[in-house]
């Protein structure tokens, strides 16, 4: 990735906050919970692991092969999920998404030329490649619809019985708004 170390470290830091996050959500008491949290948990230590400064470690060339790899194998669970599921699906279909887009950033990095990997797909003018755009674009929703749901809701006050920390509903949406946020960041500095 592109951009200055100390960008990379926040990124590297979010994400990996995010994914340990994750990985707490999977011991919830909650099934709706734990359904997607491994899934995410990957996203997140996929991304921090990816958003390493390059100036801090130069990555072995093999290592995007298993970037790709690990991640085209989340997306056919994912998207075998969203077949299972039908309806019910519609965050299994974000998680396949996701982790296209992740296979997608490791074989773009993994080209001649490093990490500057758009030469040959650009777009007409030279921009920005149609790929990395439509995945900009839906992550900018995605972002933005995330972001929305955070907003307090008026309406009556409940029992007062808070969920367990694993099934708090504003924790695992300000997750996905930050690995939303981080995978728009990585996108940008491909």
């Amino acid at each position: 990735m592109h951009g200055t170390a100390l960008s990379g470290w926040l990124l590297v830091a979010v994400c990996a906050a995010t994914g340990a996050y994750c990985v707490l959500r999977l011991r919830s008491d909650c099934p709706r919970a734990r359904s997607s949290a491994g899934g995410e948990a990957l996203m997140g230590f996929g991304m921090a692991a990816m958003a390493v400064p390059a100036a801090f470690a130069t990555p072995p060339p093999w290592i995007f092969a298993g970037y790709a790899a690990v991640f085209g194998a989340a997306a056919l669970r994912a998207g075998w999920l969203v077949h299972a599921r039908g309806a019910g699906g519609g965050h299994h279909l974000h998680h396949a998404v996701g982790s296209l887009a992740m296979v997608y950033m490791a074989l773009a990095m993994s080209a001649p030329g490093g990490h500057t990997a758009h030469e040959g797909h650009t777009g007409p003018a030279g921009g920005v490649p149609l790929l990395t755009g439509v995945l900009l674009v839906y992550y900018v929703g995605y972002v933005l619809t995330t972001g929305m749901r955070l907003l307090p809701a008026a309406g009556p006050p409940g029992d007062g019985a808070a969920p367990g920390w694993g099934a708090r509903p504003e924790l695992t949406l300000a997750c996905r708004l930050s690995m939303g946020i981080g995978m728009l960041a990585m996108l940008l500095a491909l």
